[in-house]
């Protein structure tokens, strides 16, 4: 087992956490995250946003978002040099215990079709793609 600890973000972490974001995330198809975004989720949910931290260093993130009826998962990232280590399935364990304790029934995941290596992460947490479903998008202008 990694030698990590988690925890849930705090304001403190957000510029850490969108540099780290640009090395470790899949960041194609999608705009860039923002500083008041993240802000935003903390606020509103304070322990969706779980971190891996190694050292006092930032190695992973998952959004364990719930709305009160579903369970989604975003922004699974481990830093490129703590990959293989189990750091992505500790912290999809947390996820998966923050939504069991919430009420959660079935968790989804947001994965890019063409990140294999993301693909195999899931697959090993016993997750699967969806067939008869496929994510539709438009993106709203700035408030």
């Amino acid at each position: 087992m990694p030698e990590v600890s988690l925890r849930p973000a705090t304001g403190a972490d957000i510029p850490d956490l969108l540099a780290f974001w640009q090395v470790a995330a899949e960041d194609a198809h999608r705009p860039a995250d923002t500083a008041r975004a993240v802000e935003a989720l903390v606020a509103r949910d304070p322990e969706a946003l779980i971190l891996a931290v190694d050292g006092g260093s930032l190695v992973g993130s998952v959004i364990a978002g719930w709305d009160g009826w579903r369970c989604h998962l975003y922004r699974l990232a481990v830093a490129p040099t703590h990959r293989g280590r189990g750091i992505g399935r500790l912290l999809i364990a947390a996820a998966e215990e923050r939504f069991r304790r919430l009420g959660g029934t079935r968790a989804d995941a947001m994965v890019l079709v063409d990140n294999g290596p993301a693909h195999r992460a899931w697959r090993a947490a016993g997750f699967a793609p969806q067939a008869e479903w496929a994510r539709w998008v438009k993106p709203l202008p700035p408030a």
